[in-house]
């Protein structure tokens, strides 16, 4: 699968199965790749942690919200937590001169490669920000803040490919 077939393909997976058990080659593709991910001065300011059983369960309740949102995380049978860390000096700099947060945007490109090439390894994401910050550092050990909770697994038979709404390239885009 080439890069634009995944950007086609990816989606928000929200009916896992929970019966199957992401191997362990594919997840340690899927960190290799957010690993790999670019970052303002190489500084890579954030951490994964991987549950699994459990804990992921546990993590899964977590982001629950409003009702019924997120109800499909318990189903993941893994759930990645991305919490921020310290800048590198050099990036440290940077942001407090550009008035601009690197960690955010570092934390969106790592995750946006480790959701690439999970597609790319025939398995479903979700990228959640609704989640008890306090409670999930607490169940993880975390010291510094949660930004992400990505639930993964296999998707589920009634996770069927959907349209993809999105604004047209001309809306978005202008050349000078």
């Amino acid at each position: 699968m080439n890069f634009t077939e995944i950007a086609r393909t990816r989606q928000s997976c929200r009916s896992y199965d929970p019966c199957r058990v992401v191997e362990k080659e594919k997840l340690e593709a899927i960190l290799e790749a957010a690993r790999l991910a670019p970052s303002a001065c190489n500084g890579q300011p954030y951490h994964f942690t991987v549950c699994r059983g459990d804990t992921a369960r546990e993590v899964a309740l977590l982001t629950r919200g409003m009702g019924g949102m997120n109800k499909f995380a318990v189903d993941a049978p893994v759930l990645i937590v991305i919490s921020e860390e310290p800048y590198v000096k050099s990036a440290a700099l940077g942001a407090k001169v550009k008035n601009n947060d690197y960690r955010s945007m570092d934390i969106g490109i790592a995750a946006a490669y480790l959701t690439a090439e999970a597609a790319a390894q025939g398995l479903g994401t979700c990228i959640l920000g609704w989640f008890d910050d306090e409670k999930v550092r607490s169940l993880c050990g975390i010291q510094h803040p949660v930004r992400l909770v990505i639930t993964l697994g296999y998707p589920g038979e009634n996770d069927r490919l959907r349209e993809k709404k999105r604004k047209s390239l001309d809306e978005l885009v202008s050349y000078k």
